[in-house]
């Protein structure tokens, strides 16, 4: 898993400096720390997650995660079943909106690095993100991982939405 992430994430074309920046501070953290991509990385750790919209790009499904009371993407830590970080944001996506039918991009579509309480420890999510795209008629099912999941239409997001998730939005629809 370790070599998937350096490799996606070393090939990976960033959208501007400020992503380029945080993939060379993503590659820094793998170089010194052999087990960042899983969870028992205590100062930190990669994460994978996906951007849920219906494939006409006209709406984004959010979860209201339980731990930080806020609206995000569906995402979470890699898990040793996982081959690559692109089938670790699949799973994800699955797992928190039960819809099956999804297809999801090839390549990252941001980094979003961000302090969290993570098993009791003051840690880092080192977060990659997809874009996933599925069928405008897909039935979305909330998992016991959330506390709420919507569709919202981008005229009607959250007002209190995390910058991080408006950038994905921003990135995901241009």
């Amino acid at each position: 898993m370790w070599a998937d992430a350096y490799s996606t994430l070393s090939s990976w074309q960033p959208p501007d400096d400020a992503q380029r920046l945080r993939r060379d501070e993503y590659l820094t953290f793998l170089d010194a720390h052999a087990d960042g991509v899983w969870r028992e990385c205590r100062v930190g750790h990669l994460t994978a997650s996906a951007l849920v919209m219906d494939e006409q790009k006209q709406r984004v499904l959010l979860t209201l995660h339980p731990k930080v009371g806020r609206w995000l993407q569906l995402g979470g830590h890699i898990e040793p079943g996982d081959t690559s970080l692109r089938a670790a944001a699949l799973r994800e996506a699955i797992e928190e909106s039960g819809i099956n039918e999804i297809r999801i991009s090839a390549e990252p579509m941001c980094l979003d690095r961000h302090p969290v309480p993570c098993a009791g420890t003051q840690s880092e999510h080192l977060d990659v993100q997809y874009l996933a795209l599925v069928p405008n008629t897909a039935t979305a099912v909330m998992s016991a991982e959330s506390d709420d999941l919507r569709w919202f239409t981008f005229d009607h997001l959250p007002s209190d939405l995390d910058t991080s998730v408006r950038r994905l939005i921003e990135l995901s629809l241009s």
